[in-house]
């Protein structure tokens, strides 16, 4: 059940560990196993006008509550320039609803137009610093990134979001331009990676 303390307040602030704003797409050449079973280059998904990387799942109540909106951000600026996959990184043992096949199943009957991959060691959660889910990393056309954080201010409730983060960090990067708001505290579920 999502917490209510902090859905609708302002959610700026530097995340405790990671990658910082300006820093370069990590893990460039890691390889992820997508829905369609086949595997996929983490470069391949870069796009020529940005990069936008959502660490997701199936299990989480967070993800589910954001779950539309960030098919509809991911779908939309699929389309203008930006490569866009939704990653999930967490241990199937420890939630089997995240396995390759109800991950699959999600994919399809959520309408996800761009990949939906498994991090099949969890090294590019860890590359990336990412803890929750969802945690959105938007990278610029230099592929340095440019935003990080939360899709926007109200997970239970899309009518009342008054502040679009993900999509108004996305419409700057469109535009050649710094988003105003760089940072916010990723909300979510804590990733449960594979053991090592």
């Amino acid at each position: 059940m999502l917490a209510t303390a902090g859905l609708s307040a302002v959610l700026h602030g530097a995340p405790a560990s990671g990658l910082a704003i300006g820093d370069a797409i990590p893990a460039a050449t890691a390889t992820l196993l997508n829905v369609d079973g086949r595997e996929l280059p983490l470069a391949k998904v870069v796009g020529e006008k940005g990069t936008l990387v959502i660490f997701s799942c199936n299990h989480c109540p967070w993800v589910k509550a954001w779950e539309d909106r960030m098919v509809a951000i991911g779908n939309a600026y699929g389309t203008k320039g930006v490569g866009v996959i939704a990653v999930n990184s967490n241990d199937p043992k420890e939630y089997p609803d995240d396995d390759l096949p109800q991950m699959r199943e999600r994919a399809r009957d959520k309408n996800y137009l761009f990949p939906y991959a498994v991090d099949t060691t969890s090294d590019l959660a860890r590359a990336f610093g990412a803890t929750r889910t969802p945690e959105a990393f938007l990278f610029d056309a230099s592929g340095r990134l440019v935003y990080h954080g939360t899709i926007d201010d109200n997970a239970r409730n899309a009518e009342k979001v008054q502040h679009a983060y993900l999509r108004d960090a996305l419409d700057a990067v469109l535009a050649g331009k710094s988003p105003a708001i760089q940072e916010t505290k990723a909300l979510g579920c804590t990733i449960v990676p594979r053991k090592q």
